[in-house]
Order: structure tokens, then C-alpha cells, then sequence
């Protein structure tokens, strides 16, 4: 017969244990996870904090410059240069720049028609041209002023040294240029706007409808199961990946589409399907996995009760999707969009592949033109030797994040208002 099992003596049992031990293990433990919690919040803001103020160091500070000539020698009545009127800004270029050049200046814009800004800005660049000798950062610029003014007169004394806003109304206006003192983004801005604008239009709709026949119309069979498998699959895909697809249909099979040439518009010959519209489809392949799922937890979410209510009052699938789905989905489905938006207006790798330009000096006027974008122009500033390029490069992530901050905000802005409206 089987004996009866006792307890050990030397164990404990559960209940003998008192409460007051387990209470106090428990919130020990709950410190700990609390503490690196913490610890890694403040991690990343730290992080952040740094990365912001590195980029703010090189986005202004003291800068060396030397003449080829000296600004006080052009102006004969003793008047500072940028107060000369326009006719004697006129009469000190056409004097100090060849006849061929000055035409040119005229036959581009006619001087009747430039204002004083426009006339002295090209005296500037054209007869004074100013060269950077040496950049300090803005730190160096503020804690070691005298240090750096001292530095300035002993090996360009005759530099004259002024502190630079490397980003400043001028260079949001101005079109891409071999120099940095000229070089804008004004193209990059236009590039980005316009290949983002296409982006949108493409992958909102295709993937908000995606979303809505997989969790409302698809039924579970193997094939919407390999359906949302690849979904899942593809939104970890490295998104050079992504170019090398839009290289291959949009660029060379569909070069006809791309290129303008099946509409008469655009200039094939040196496009080449390498536009805006491709750059815009092959973007939107890459957030369409995103925007999918995100748009399906989105719709997951919204209660089953308000289904079941929608269709006990008669209504049909489509009425409950559109009157009482959607609406409670907008909110999820806009933070996702954000998301995807985002990435994509940061992307450089699928872009660099279906060849996007890296200097281009026109703006885009539509979507079968050549372009660049803002992290093609960072990535081509950053990988050049001069110090002053990575100055403008600064300047340049500075626009690019406001750019995307201003546009999650118009996001935000209509997420919390469907919310505030249907929640």
C-alpha cells in the first residue's frame, strides 16, 4: 500500500510563509525594473540631447573669410557696399566682370527687373568672391572667443572673421552650388515635397484599403494567410532592397510611364524613368507594408459591439465600415501614417538606386523631372573634405527635421481632431 507523503520538516510550506516577505520581494523587484526603466528613458534623451547639440555646434559659428577683393575698395564715396544704390552696384559689376559674363547676367534676368539684393549679392559672388579660410563651431565660437579671434589673426590676418547663421533665409531660397557660401536647398526642398506628395497619394489609399479587405472581407483561408505572412514579411525588407525593385519597373521596365515620353512631357533623353514619379512609387512600396499594418490594428481595435449594434439596425457590411469602422480607426490609422511618412521622407539608400541626382541646380517643375532630395544633399555635403560642407550639412538636417516636424504636426493635427470627433 502506498504510505502517505509528509511534508519535509526543513521546507516550509506556501501558506506558512508570511505575506509581509512576498509584499516586500515584490516591490523590491518592482524598484529594479523601475530604476532601469529609467535609466534607459534617460539614456535616449541624453542621446537625443547630444545628437541635437552636435548638430546645432556645426550650424553656426565664426568664420574666416578672404577676398579676391577687398569690398571697402570697390565703393569710391566712402558708403558701405551693401548701401550702394542699384545703378552703382550695376556699374561696379559690369567693370570688374568680362562683357561675356555680364551679358549672360543680363540675357538670365535683365538688371531693370533685379532689386538692390539681388544686384549686390551677385557683386559678392562674382567680383569680391569671398573664400571660407577657417570654420569654429559654435562652442569654440562662444567659450573661446578670444582664442579663436587670436588664432584668426595669426595665420589669415587678413581674413575678416563674422559670426554665420549657416541657415538663414538665403539658404532655404537658394538653388544647389560648387560653393558653399552659395549653396541653398531650395531644389532639395521642392525635390522632397513633391516625391513625398506622391508617396502619399499612392500608399494611403492602396494601404487603408489593403487593410480594410484583409480585416473586414478576407476570408481565413491559406491564401489571405500567405497574404498577410508576406505583408508582415516584407515590412522588415532593407530598403535599398526596395530600390533595386523600383530600379528594375519603374526606372527601366516602365520607363515610358516614368519618364513622361507616353504623355509627350518631361525630357526622356535625359531622365530616363529616373524622376520624381519613380522615386514617389518607390517609396511607396516601402511604406505600404507600414501603413497595412498599421491600419489593421487600427481596425482591430474598434469594438465588435459597434459592428454587431450597426448591423441590428439593418445597415450593410459597407454602411458599418464606413459610418462606424473607419471613423473609430482614423486616429490609429493617422499615427501610423506618421510613422510611415517619416521613414520615407528620411530615406536616402532606394532613392541613391533608382538615381536621384546629387547636384542639380533647377527646381523640379513635376513629376517627370530629375530631383534630388534633402538626405541625398546631406549625404553628398558629409562626404566632402571641406569643413565648411558640413557646416551647410548641419543646416541642411535642421530644415529636414522642422520639414518633418511641420508635417507629423498636420498629421497630429487631424488624427486628434477625428478623435475628439468620434471617440
Amino acid at each position: 500500500m502506498n504510505q502517505p507523503v509528509t511534508p519535509s520538516s526543513t521546507t516550509p510550506h506556501p501558506l506558512d510563509i508570511a505575506p509581509e516577505s512576498h509584499l516586500s520581494r515584490r516591490h523590491r523587484t518592482g524598484k529594479v525594473w523601475r530604476v532601469i526603466f529609467l535609466s534607459s528613458t534617460l539614456v535616449g534623451i541624453l542621446s537625443l540631447i547630444t545628437l541635437l547639440l552636435t548638430i546645432l555646434n556645426d550650424s553656426m559659428g565664426y568664420v574666416a573669410y578672404e577676398y579676391d577683393v577687398d569690398p571697402a575698395s570697390l565703393s569710391t564715396s566712402g558708403i558701405a557696399l551693401e548701401q550702394l544704390s542699384k545703378d552703382e552696384l550695376v556699374a561696379i559689376l559690369h567693370q570688374n566682370i568680362s562683357t561675356n559674363a555680364y551679358n549672360t547676367l543680363e540675357t538670365q534676368k535683365p538688371f531693370a527687373q533685379r532689386s538692390q539684393s539681388d544686384v549686390y549679392a551677385l557683386v559678392y559672388e562674382r567680383v569680391i568672391e569671398p573664400e571660407v579660410a577657417q570654420t569654429w563651431t559654435l562652442f569654440d565660437s562662444l567659450f573661446h572667443r578670444s582664442r579663436v579671434f587670436a588664432e584668426a589673426a595669426a595665420d589669415y590676418p587678413q581674413a575678416s572673421v563674422s559670426f554665420v547663421f549657416w541657415i538663414n533665409p538665403d539658404f532655404l531660397t537658394r538653388p544647389q552650388s560648387s560653393d558653399p557660401l552659395f549653396a541653398g536647398i531650395r531644389t532639395a526642398i521642392l525635390g522632397s515635397l513633391w516625391t513625398i506628395a506622391i508617396t502619399i497619394l499612392i500608399a494611403l489609399p492602396l494601404g487603408i484599403g489593403a487593410a480594410i479587405y484583409l480585416e473586414e472581407y478576407a476570408r481565413d483561408n491559406w491564401l489571405n494567410r500567405l497574404i498577410q505572412t508576406n505583408i508582415n514579411n516584407l515590412a522588415g525588407v532593407p530598403s535599398i532592397i526596395y530600390g533595386i525593385l523600383g530600379l528594375a519597373i519603374f526606372v527601366r521596365a516602365l520607363e515610358p510611364l516614368t519618364s513622361g515620353a507616353i504623355f509627350g512631357v518631361g525630357d526622356p533623353l535625359t531622365a530616363k524613368g529616373r524622376t520624381i514619379l519613380s522615386a514617389g512609387l518607390t517609396l511607396a512600396l516601402l511604406i505600404l507594408p507600414l501603413i497595412i499594418i498599421n491600419a489593421q490594428e487600427a481596425i482591430r481595435s474598434v469594438p465588435n459591439s459597434l459592428r454587431h449594434a450597426s448591423y441590428g439596425l439593418g445597415a450593410t457590411r459597407w454602411q458599418t465600415i464606413w459610418h462606424h469602422v473607419l471613423p473609430n480607426a482614423v486616429p490609429g490609422i493617422l499615427t501610423g501614417a506618421i510613422l510611415a511618412i517619416s521613414r520615407a521622407i528620411g530615406e536616402t539608400a532606394p532613392l541613391v538606386v533608382i538615381g536621384a541626382s546629387t547636384y542639380i541646380t533647377f527646381d523640379p517643375d513635376g513629376p517627370f523631372s530629375k530631383f534630388t532630395t534633402l538626405p541625398i544633399q546631406i549625404y553628398q555635403w558629409v562626404s566632402r573634405p571641406q569643413s565648411e560642407f558640413r557646416n551647410i550639412a548641419a543646416a541642411a538636417i535642421i530644415a529636414l527635421m522642422v520639414l518633418l516636424l511641420g508635417l507629423n504636426a498636420v498629421a497630429i493635427y487631424l488624427r486628434n481632431r477625428f478623435q475628439r470627433r468620434y471617440s
